[in-house]
């Protein structure tokens, strides 16, 4: 109950904000400086030039007209091939605010609720245990587990409060347990997958820590068990093929198109102490909501503009202003009592929404503006969504070791290119 009063608290002022912005606030949206996106461009060069990136494609597009758009570089240092728009890249964590969006249209139909137990779609959940690390007669921690203090919900999924980790990034027993589960072994589909998780314990109590894991994987299950198809057969049918986004799927099945795919420099595939980036040509049974999808700038930038259109996209509705209100409001405000883990990707001045990092407070020297939300990938891909400019920007790239630089300093530059 307490969570669904939330809910409703984040859209009342969600619209509130939106509200008042549209009564008195209202500035013009800002206009970038041939001088600013030169220096946009200049720095893309620069990073192909040193080394660092093979090639990279940008795209800012404002009031639904492209104001910069330029292919830098080659896809493929072994082919040399030249970034084209038709380039194919690995999303894969851009697939999180694809599998919301999917599962949000389930909202709306009554098919789900945000304040449901998940364990209402996946009765393991119910059984679930709480990972509990304490000091043993050694002196070493050792992880013992207790119950859980309320159910894991479906806000908790989209939020990242479930306690599921990925494992891979750092420290501790739970996470050591996780990364050492074979959670992959064997290609598993999403539904063996889940039943894995539900053996492991989470690794905080529902609703305490922003812990970044594998609650989107576990959300696109839900859209199975409530749909009756495979993840991919739903997003195509409901979002996917309305959009046009022909070329977003979980692996590449057309083999003419293998030669499309970007790759990083050779020594630059690593994206975590136990992977390298994957091999899109090759099918796999699991279809991952978290971070399964490739796709092209094009395709993004139709989905990017259909959120920022308040949920329409060329005359067709695919989610209400209201959803899209509540999706970029902040669910983890000091209101909600959610701890931060040490490694909260959305940085300092954000909070983070229903699939979404959600600007909540001005970097320092900046006036960036609240209400920005975006999300990238661990390849190199981001993007952000700037309403009040009316303004989104699509970077594609592959590169899992520079990404965080980038994305700092080229979003500087893009927005000093608008005077903010």
């Amino acid at each position: 109950m307490r969570g669904c009063r939330a809910v409703v608290a984040a859209l009342v002022l969600a619209l509130g904000a939106t509200g008042a912005k549209a009564e008195g606030e209202k500035r013009a949206p800002h206009s970038f400086s041939a001088e600013g996106l030169a220096k946009v461009s200049d720095y893309i060069r620069n990073e192909i030039v040193t080394g660092k990136i093979p090639g990279a494609i940008l795209l800012l597009q404002q009031h639904g007209k492209p104001v910069y758009y330029e292919k830098f570089g080659v896809r493929d240092i072994a082919t040399e091939f030249s970034m084209s728009a038709d380039t194919i890249f690995r999303l894969y964590s851009m697939s999180k605010p694809i599998t919301t969006v999917t599962a949000m249209m389930l909202v709306e139909e009554g098919k789900l609720a945000l304040g449901d137990p998940v364990s209402k779609y996946i009765p393991a959940f119910a059984d679930m245990k709480v990972a509990v690390e304490k000091p043993g007669e050694n002196g070493k921690l050792v992880m013992t587990t207790e119950p859980l203090k309320r159910p894991v919900t479906i806000e908790d999924l989209m939020r990242h409060t479930a306690g599921l980790p990925y494992g891979y990034y750092g420290g501790g027993l739970v996470n050591k347990a996780y990364a050492d589960s074979g959670l992959f072994n064997d290609d598993p589909d999403n539904a063996e997958l889940v039943a894995r998780l539900t053996k492991l314990p989470l690794a905080e109590q529902p609703g305490t820590v922003w812990d970044y894991g594998h609650s989107t994987d576990v959300l696109g299950r839900i859209i199975e068990v409530i749909t009756g198809k495979s993840l991919f057969a739903f997003e195509k049918e409901r979002l996917l093929g309305p959009l046009g986004m022909n070329d977003t799927a979980y692996y590449v099945a057309d083999r003419a198109k293998w030669p499309l795919i970007a790759e990083p420099m050779p020594k630059d595939r690593t994206i975590s102490p136990v992977a390298d980036v994957r091999d899109p040509r090759q099918p796999l049974r699991w279809e991952s909501g978290g971070g399964g999808l490739v796709g092209t700038i094009g395709d993004y930038a139709r989905f990017s503009q259909m959120l920022l259109n308040g949920g329409t996209y060329d005359g067709r509705r695919y989610l209400k202003p209201e959803t899209i209100a509540l999706m970029t409001s902040d669910h983890i405000g000091p209101e909600t009592g959610v701890v931060r883990d040490q490694n909260f990707y959305p940085g300092p001045n954000s909070g983070f929404g229903l699939g979404f990092a959600v600007r909540t407070s001005v970097p320092a020297n900046t006036n960036w503006p609240l209400g920005e939300y975006r999300w990238d990938g661990v390849a190199g891909t981001f993007f952000f969504i700037d309403p009040e400019d009316h303004l989104f920007g699509i970077l594609m790239m592959q590169t899992p070791t520079q990404r965080g630089r980038i994305q700092q300093e080229l979003k500087t530059l893009i927005y000093q290119a608008m005077g903010r």
